[in-house]
């Protein structure tokens, strides 16, 4: 597995990336956000503080067991946020 600050680092970076795509895509239409696009990244955030708040629980008794079903959730919330950013259009 890799480290925890890669990790860290990689839900930072990628959940950046796709309030990133959703700012570009409120630019592109208008420049007004909707209330899709707000929830969207309303959704992005709240989601980032519960994984980085996972990864910081120094109460876990089996770390890989954790981590691995942390990188599992984040995927999965990765792939549902990006169909709703692929709805928008």
């Amino acid at each position: 597995m890799a480290s925890v600050k890669n990790l860290k680092k990689e839900i930072n970076y990628v959940l950046g990336d796709l309030v990133d795509i959703v700012y570009v895509w409120e630019i592109g239409n208008g420049g007004k956000p909707t209330e899709t696009t707000d929830e969207i990244i309303d959704g992005i955030y709240e989601n980032f503080d519960g994984f980085m708040t996972r990864i910081n629980d120094k109460s876990v008794e089996n770390k890989k067991t954790h981590f691995k079903q942390i990188r599992n959730d984040f995927e999965g919330f990765v792939n549902q946020t990006v169909e709703k950013i692929n709805q928008l259009n």
